[in-house]
């Protein structure tokens, strides 16, 4: 499931692209933003047949040994350890990975030097020297070396961050946050685990659906009267001289603050903010904290918002007998 973060993060690129292109439309810009979100989905099921591919290039290589002419007696009697790895199997034979991959035309045929790229390094690692030494012969030893091997491809992600940005725009963000849904995948995995098993969902909830598609529309629509808001409460610029991106992560900040009452106003600004030191300039984190806390204070004062439920935690007089 993806978290509220790249939610959030989502929003602002599709955000920024709106304001990039002045002739787009709401309803484009809506459009955009589910073909993101669905792309990182694709991601996250790419990456799990990622492992599978890997682990299937060791079957590769035992058939082909088996047929040289002078065969040795390793290669008539290989180490099937590796090939016969049970978390391995259970992703392979599972249904919603096959359909889903088969729908979406998900599949590592056309970059074929990836998956043996990494399976070099698996096989040159002390973790697959000592998996296929050991003795050992369990459901929890099958799990580490695939959990293992993940980490590494993580580890040593270049080739496949490359080709990543290469076969999509949309997953130039989505590494890490989607590696960590399928480490939560691989983690949920056990022995009794049939092909029927379900992975994660897009979304956590309907309501982070619901959350994501509202703060881009409300943020689109209220664009004039959020840039107002932004004018007033920084006397000392332009709003022409601030950076765009600064701008929009205020303005969603601004949005959130006021569409979403079940959220508190620190969480809200504390996710902006440390999205700003990574999609802004190097200085913005402090400006947009700065500009944020005045904003908050004034719509406080003017009473601009409503909190309730959890989003009333941080607000003044909560928890006062």
């Amino acid at each position: 499931m993806i978290s509220r973060r790249l939610l959030r993060i989502k929003a602002l690129l599709v955000l920024y692209a709106h304001n990039r292109k002045s002739e787009d439309s709401l309803e484009k810009a809506e459009k955009e933003l589910l073909l993101s979100l669905k792309m990182s989905y694709d991601l996250y099921h790419f990456l799990l047949l990622l492992i599978i591919e890997i682990i299937d290039i060791a079957e590769e290589k035992i058939e082909i040994a088996k047929q040289k002419k002078i065969p040795t007696r390793e290669d008539l009697n290989p180490n099937t350890k590796l090939i016969e790895n049970r978390l391995i199997k259970q992703l392979a034979y599972n249904k919603q990975l096959k359909i889903y991959s088969k729908k979406s035309g998900l599949s590592w045929t056309h970059y074929p030097e990836i998956p043996r790229i990494y399976y070099k390094k698996l096989v040159e690692s002390d973790i697959y020297k000592k998996y296929m030494s050991s003795e050992k012969n369990n459901y929890a030893e099958d799990k580490k070396l695939i959990s293992n091997l993940f980490d590494l491809i993580l580890m040593q992600s270049d080739d496949l961050v490359a080709m990543l940005e290469e076969k999509s725009i949309y997953w130039n963000d989505d590494l890490d946050v989607i590696s960590i849904m399928v480490n939560k995948t691989l983690r949920r995995f056990k022995e009794t685990t049939g092909d029927d098993y379900r992975l994660m969902p897009l979304y956590r909830s309907d309501e982070d659906e619901v959350f994501v598609k509202k703060l881009l529309r409300k943020t689109i629509l209220k664009n004039d009267e959020l840039i107002e808001l932004i004018d007033c409460n920084t006397t000392n610029w332009e709003i022409e001289r601030i950076a765009l991106m600064d701008t929009l992560v205020m303005q969603l900040a601004i949005t959130e603050v006021m569409e979403f009452p079940e959220i508190p106003v620190k969480v809200s600004l504390n996710e902006y903010i440390e999205i700003s030191k990574f999609y802004c300039t190097s200085k913005s984190s402090t400006f947009v904290n700065g500009i944020l806390d005045k904003i908050v204070r004034e719509m406080r004062s003017k009473h601009l918002f409503n909190k309730t439920g959890r989003g009333l935690i941080g607000e003044p007089g909560f928890g006062d007998n």
